[in-house]
């Protein structure tokens, strides 16, 4: 015998209970949410809404630090991009925060979504940070600009495995400049970052530190102006006041015995030696010079 498995022929047989049960209305269907292109950006809508709405004051700063506290982690992400150009990966977090707080304050909710306003600030302020303060010496923008362009070119030159490291005209072919950027720029890359002079620059036994290369002071550069000024006054003293203060003031003689030596007395080489040395000064001040006569007629009578 064939059995009626149909719903009306089940009815007869349902026990009354069940038959006043209702049946249960099934789940509405959720239209699937927009998802965001990262994990780590929040759906924070109607924060920056009531936040835009808001007057200054607690509530409001309650409001803001939310936010800070909700995208940070996108700021934290893209800080991480930057983790192997010789910077401190919590400095490069902190540079982030700051970018995100500037992009919260400056964000207007009808222009759009807050990540794509937000992503280009923070990696801006993360690059301004590389740019200002990462330099080890000073180097104007421009020259920065042409760094970055030259390093760029070098990487797609040599992107093939096997390629040669470009030369500076193939680099200033790719990128339109000339020979003299292309090397202001490849000057600039050895400018990011400096060497200590502790560091040694010799592997033998008597390594040396670049500092011991360096000069030490010379005393003797302060006089250059002063020797040149009184070489021409020197040259114009008749030849026995230029022997005596040669025999003097380099041959370290003594009045006594340049005397000796010349054949008159100690005060008249004395008398000799200030007024050559007057004159030379006078003419190295730019003086009126003494006359030949004037000199030369005191030294013959000596």
């Amino acid at each position: 015998m064939r059995i009626d498995l149909s719903t009306s022929r089940l009815e007869e047989y349902a026990p009354a209970e069940a038959k006043a049960v209702p049946a249960e209305p099934a789940p509405p269907v959720r239209a699937p949410s927009a998802r965001h292109p990262h994990d780590d950006a929040p759906d924070s809508a109607t924060d920056f809404a009531r936040l835009a709405a808001m007057e200054a004051g607690p509530e409001r700063d309650a409001v803001r630090d939310e936010l800070v506290t909700a995208w940070l982690p996108m700021a934290h992400r893209i800080a991480g991009r930057f983790r192997d150009r010789g910077e401190n990966i919590e400095d490069l977090r902190q540079v982030a925060a700051v970018g995100l707080v500037k992009a919260i304050d400056r964000f207007d909710p009808s222009r759009g979504a807050f990540e794509s306003y937000a992503v280009p600030t923070i990696t801006g302020e993360v690059k301004r940070h590389f740019r200002d303060r990462m330099w080890a010496l000073r180097v104007p923008r421009r020259v920065q600009e042409l760094r970055n362009k030259v390093r760029i070119a070098r990487r797609e030159l040599t992107q093939n495995p096997g390629a040669p490291e470009p030369t500076a005209a193939e680099i200033a072919a790719h990128t339109g400049l000339t020979e003299d950027e292309v090397a202001a720029g490849m000057e600039a890359m050895e400018s990011f970052s400096t060497l200590s002079l502790d560091a040694e620059l010799s592997s033998a036994d008597d390594n040396y530190s670049l500092a011991d290369t360096l000069g030490d002071p010379d005393s003797s550069f302060d006089v250059v102006l002063d020797r040149e000024a009184a070489k021409e006054g020197l040259r114009r003293l008749p030849e026995r006041e230029r022997n005596i203060l040669y025999m003097r003031f380099f041959e370290d003689m003594t009045q006594n015995r340049i005397a000796d030596k010349l054949g008159i007395s100690q005060m008249h080489v004395s008398r000799l030696i200030t007024r050559s040395c007057a004159r030379v000064r006078e003419e190295a001040l730019g003086a009126r010079p003494r006359t030949g006569r004037d000199t030369g007629g005191r030294a013959g009578g000596a």
